[in-house]
């Protein structure tokens, strides 16, 4: 097992120490972030990885494990006091945001410390287990260019066939406790684990990479790497993955909790508001962003009527919706690969109209890919950002696990919430921006990231895009989308919904597919509060837009308001609030 050692811990505290101090014997403050992040690496080199800090490629972070937790908190606690020391009135405007944004990472972050979320280490949506899986794939964020790249992922293979040891423990541990997840989430998890005991070798997903070994590889290193690679898998990662099976169906299942929502855990309640202020990055509570939700889905709902009048469907707006998502005409493609032309089409729709609205863009390369097919039947449509020094392009991944039930109606609206002007223009612009310090050009705030990839939806129509109608109500089902989050992500975590109810309230409510749907609720159950930042984010940033209009009139500029909002990367959704008044004060 590897940690982060206790001594390491004190080396690099009196090296921060000593880097710290200037000749006046004040902080030097960009050796505060430079150390934090360097810090928040060692906490979780997986993360350092995907953002292109390749020193760590071969460790791995043990989540779960108590020793794991008490250097967090060392973490914090280091940086607190390190906050306390520094005068902000000797920062600049740009170092007072870090220096906010830091503090608020130590709050959240010591705030989860005291919840015990290392008894249920794995679900079904995201974390180690699958991170891994992806980085085994070969074309993700691990590299596979040397030789020391390969050793690089077997070291970092043989940790994970510990590390599923660990997260064993942990879960036997979270049984003892009745802290356990819902018994839908494991069974999605159990063929995760269980469809890696393949009985070829080469046929294994941690195989991949030696399938594309570079030519430049002598022949007695290829053989060497090949050996090695068989020997982890067949050795120790399939025994482990069959143990971890077993252990899924046998115990884990059995325990497994009936209830939907974790405010049925011991303090679940307390939790899940830490996960609300995580998420959203507001001081707003489970009843305020319910009520919020109920009221943007009426909103909305008034909107779509009016669209299938325009379409002239007779029946109610309920009928509409099985109408719209069993519609021949919007699920007319015959292979993957041309749902993949069709977002490359929008593409170029788009790309002469973007500067339109954009000063600011990035230079990080774009890509569109079809998810890998080992999470494929889970996986949501996502952007991975791509690496800030242009080795690796962002991706726009999209699943397509059944293409005869694939719609695509809302695929415009998609597109530019994932792609462009959406995730890849925020964060590739954040990480390419010099002055902003590396933990932020590497960071994320939900309610940011997100809010913006939602607000861009509304710029369809100025980027050329929703001439069609029911592309246009794509866009609106996706907003509604996200309004039925607010509703149904309180509904299980605060008010006790099951996640049958849940699946019923957004049948009501938006068009998507019942097994869509019902894929949509069992993330939320699996990742508590992170659906509530879509919206939250959008509507924050939508304000500001109409107050900048207000305020400024005739000398509003889009563009600018845009760069403003984009140029200093993520953070929490007040001081984006304070960034773009002192911005229309300036003006």
């Amino acid at each position: 097992m590897t940690k982060t050692p206790k001594i390491l811990i004190v080396v690099l505290a009196a090296a921060f120490l000593t880097q710290c101090k200037t000749q006046e014997s004040k902080i030097d403050f960009s050796a505060v972030t430079k150390s934090y992040f360097d810090g928040k690496n060692l906490l979780d080199p997986l993360n350092a990885t995907q953002s292109g800090q390749n020193e760590l490629n071969d460790q791995l972070q043990f989540e779960m494990t108590d020793s794991y937790r008490a250097n967090q908190l060392a973490f914090f606690n280091k940086y607190e006091a390190t906050l306390d020391s520094i005068d902000e009135k000797d920062l600049s405007t740009e170092e007072k945001n870090s220096y906010s944004i830091i503090k608020w990472e130590i709050n959240i972050g010591k705030s989860l410390l005291k919840q015990s979320t290392n008894l249920m280490p794995i679900h079904q949506f995201w974390g180690t287990h699958l991170t891994m899986g992806q980085y085994a794939g070969g074309t993700s964020a691990q590299p596979f260019k040397t030789e020391k790249d390969y050793t690089n992922f077997l070291k970092r293979m043989d940790l994970y066939s510990v590390w599923i040891d660990s997260a064993m423990v942990y879960m036997k541990k979270g049984i003892d406790k009745g802290i356990v997840l819902p018994k839908a989430l494991t069974e999605k998890v159990i063929p995760q684990f269980a469809e890696m005991e393949t009985p070829n070798i080469e046929d294994n997903l941690f195989y991949s990479a030696i399938k594309i070994m570079p030519d430049s590889f002598s022949e007695e290193t290829k053989k060497e790497l090949m050996a090695k690679y068989k020997a982890e898998i067949n050795d120790k990662l399939i025994p482990q993955y069959k143990k971890m099976t077993a252990f899924l169906k046998d115990e884990y299942l059995p325990a497994s909790r009936t209830t939907s929502g974790i405010g049925s855990l011991p303090s679940g309640k307390d939790l899940y508001a830490v996960y609300v202020k995580q998420w959203t990055t507001t001081d707003m509570n489970p009843e305020e962003i319910h009520e919020l939700g109920l009221s943007e889905v009426a909103r909305i709902k008034a909107e779509m009527e009016k669209v299938k009048n325009e379409v002239g469907f007779k029946g109610t707006l309920l009928e509409f919706f099985e109408y719209v998502r069993n519609k021949p005409e919007l699920k007319s493609f015959k292979t993957p690969e041309e749902v993949i032309a069709n977002f490359e089409k929008i593409y170029t729709v788009i790309k002469p109209n973007v500067d339109k609205l954009f000063s600011l863009q990035p230079k990080t390369k774009f890509e569109i890919r079809r998810t890998e097919a080992f999470r494929e039947n889970t996986a949501s449509a996502e952007y991975n950002q791509g690496a800030a020094d242009g080795s690796r392009p962002g991706v726009f991944y999209v699943p397509i696990p059944d293409v005869k039930e694939y719609n695509g109606y809302a695929d415009e609206d998609l597109f530019l919430h994932e792609a462009i002007p959406g995730h890849h223009f925020q964060i590739s612009l954040q990480q390419e921006n010099s002055s902003l310090p590396d933990f932020r050009k590497y960071n994320w705030f939900g309610a940011y990231g997100e809010g913006w990839a939602l607000y861009t939806e509304s710029l369809g129509k100025e980027l050329g895009l929703y001439k069609d109608s029911y592309a246009y109500f794509g866009m609106l089902g996706n907003e509604i989308h996200r309004a039925v989050r607010l509703v149904v992500d309180t509904g299980i975590h605060s008010k006790g919904w099951t996640r049958e109810q849940a699946i019923k309230y957004s049948l009501e409510n938006e068009a998507e597919s019942e097994a869509g749907i019902t894929t949509e609720i069992e993330r939320y159950m699996a990742i508590p509060g992170q659906a509530l930042s879509y919206k939250i984010g959008q509507l924050k940033i939508i304000e500001l837009r109409k107050r900048a209009q207000d305020k400024m009139g005739k000398n509003f500029d889009i563009k600018k308001f845009h760069e403003k909002v984009l140029e200093s990367g993520v953070m929490p959704l007040a001081l984006l609030e304070k960034k773009i008044d002192d911005w229309i004060a300036e003006k």
